[in-house]
């Protein structure tokens, strides 16, 4: 970013010109990426569509990529740019561990990206925003962090678990009636899957599971071992208990009153 800004900043992201344009600028957005925390790890994962104002623009969209061996980031907001900025940010990682011979630390990594979302604030205020969630397993202090951030690259550390995205509200109200501290992977897992069906239940940019075309939500967990995507097998397997179990109860599980 830093060689581009000095030698050719039209090609950073946030810095190409836009036509002239009379309202908002119709192009795909991803939602909804959520994220949980637990003992040894956290699970980021996001739904599977993008839509372009009313209409689903694509059905299989990925929006959670690694960042390097112990981060990744979920992308929500404009799908081309939040792609184009995730390049950029993994090759970032890779040049700094490369030329320092170590990795960067998660902290340095999340006020990385946040540096980059506020180079993109120009076209955010034309409608363009990109609004990532990034999580990772911090080997300094031995357990998994969540970052998110808003337009102007504004960073908070998320407690526990955390959601971005025009279904975040409904899968952050999911979250908290499901997390709790001594889950396992799997159980975090199942809780997000469980947070990404009721934001599909409530958010019509939002996608659930689509059990007839065999389109699963991307769950991926980071450890002490590193960056690992569950498997479509692991998902599906997940996704249809979580199917199976809400036709008996459409809401979701219940959770206790004390």
């Amino acid at each position: 970013m830093d060689f581009l800004s000095a030698h050719a900043p039209e090609q950073l992201p946030g810095n190409r010109p836009m036509p002239p344009v009379e309202g908002a600028v119709q192009a795909p957005h991803g939602t909804t990426i959520v994220a949980v925390t637990f003992p040894g790890g956290v699970v980021l994962a996001g739904d599977r569509r993008a839509t372009m104002g009313n209409v689903i623009a694509q059905r299989d969209i990925e929006k959670v990529f690694p960042a390097d061996e112990h981060s990744a980031v979920g992308i929500a907001g404009t799908a081309g740019l939040a792609v184009e900025m995730v390049k950029l940010f993994q090759l970032e990682l890779e040049h700094f561990e490369k030329v320092e011979g170590s990795q960067l630390s998660l902290e340095g990594k999340a006020n990385r990206l946040s540096t980059m979302i506020r180079s993109n604030l120009g076209m955010a205020l034309q409608g363009l925003a990109v609004v990532p969630l990034f999580a990772g397993f911090d080997v300094d202090r031995g357990k998994g962090r969540i970052f998110s951030y808003d337009v102007t690259g504004g960073r908070s550390e998320e407690l526990g678990f955390a959601g971005v995205g025009s279904g975040s509200v409904f899968a952050r109200g999911s979250l908290k009636k499901l997390y709790r501290e001594d889950l396992t992977e799997e159980q975090a897992a199942t809780v997000v899957l469980q947070a990404l069906y009721d934001a599909a239940d409530d958010d019509s940019a939002t996608g659930g599971p689509d059990l007839t075309r065999r389109i699963y939500p991307i769950v991926t967990s980071i450890t002490e071992d590193g960056f690992r995507k569950l498997t479509e097998a692991e998902v599906s397997e997940l996704a249809r208990t979580v199917h199976e179990g809400r036709l008996d109860l459409p809401n979701g599980p219940q959770a206790p009153l004390s």
